[in-house]
């Protein structure tokens, strides 16, 4: 005999929960593990890093360093170019009043140049007003080579899953706190690259880095699990130096100031 329980059957019932359980604003609970790890990619119970106020929000524009590349402080998209179907163009973006912004459905923009071990710099800006939650408020990101993606995104008092907001390096660590600043005002990035060697297909030194975000660390040194995926785990494919990628995730976020300093051997 079926069992009913309020008109609706134990069936349903499991449907719902299973629906329930899945809701992917807040995480996952199907998505593989990292081996050596406990949490599952954008596991929803991993813990959410607690918030704290930092001491930067809605500074003044910065100035970049004397021997540093300026490859973008508010005047043109000349160092930047979209991708598609492995052919460069002009980038999509909207250009004015100092800044560069997304526009959605204009895709990604890569940098002209290549680059290794850095030091890069970006301030940015979620928009001031509130529209969306989760993965869908205020998100970007920049993916160092193409390929690893530090996590940029509205986390002020925005509940996703750990690994998947500001200062993250998405799908494999949170950042140690979230150093989020109020939505629409500004925040600055500054990120230290050590790029992953090869012998051939070998990794021989896996890549590093370390992310301050709004004068905070949220990475220290961290080792990178290999290139970073949505809901699955990455691996290294072996490259050279290459462009990094500053993502449209058809929200429209703003970039005033970004910056990069190659990073070179101490003289022996």
């Amino acid at each position: 005999m079926k069992i009913i329980t309020f008109g609706i059957s134990v069936t349903a019932l499991f449907c719902v929960a299973s629906a329930f359980a899945q809701d992917h604003k807040l995480g996952y609970d199907t998505t593989p593990y990292y081996p050596g790890s406990k949490w599952r990619v954008h596991d929803s119970s991993r813990p959410r890093p607690s918030a704290i106020t930092p001491s930067t929000c809605n500074a003044q524009k910065g100035k970049a360093p004397s021997d540093a590349e300026v490859l973008f402080d508010g005047h043109d998209l000349s160092k930047f170019v979209s991708m598609k179907s492995g052919v460069a163009g002009e980038p999509g973006w909207k250009l004015g009043e100092g800044v560069m912004e997304v526009i959605p459905g204009k895709g990604d923009i890569f940098s002209k140049e290549a680059f290794g071990d850095m030091q890069i710099h970006l301030e940015w800006a979620s928009p001031s007003e509130v529209k969306g939650d989760s993965q869908n408020r205020g998100n970007s990101g920049l993916k160092i080579s193409g390929l690893y993606e530090i996590q940029i995104l509205d986390s002020f008092d925005n509940m996703t899953y750990a690994d998947g907001q500001a200062g993250a390096i998405y799908g494999q660590y949170p950042p140690l706190v979230n150093a989020s600043c109020k939505p629409g005002e500004w925040q600055a990035y500054d990120i230290v690259f050590e790029a992953p060697k090869f012998s051939g297909a070998t990794v021989v030194k896996p890549a590093f880095v370390t992310v301050i975000h709004n004068g905070i660390v949220v990475q220290n040194h961290e080792q990178i699990l290999g290139t970073t995926k949505n809901a699955n785990v990455g691996n290294y494919e072996p490259h050279a130096d290459k462009p990094f990628m500053l993502q449209n995730h058809n929200t429209p976020v703003r970039y005033r100031l970004v910056w990069v300093r190659r990073l070179t051997a101490r003289p022996e």
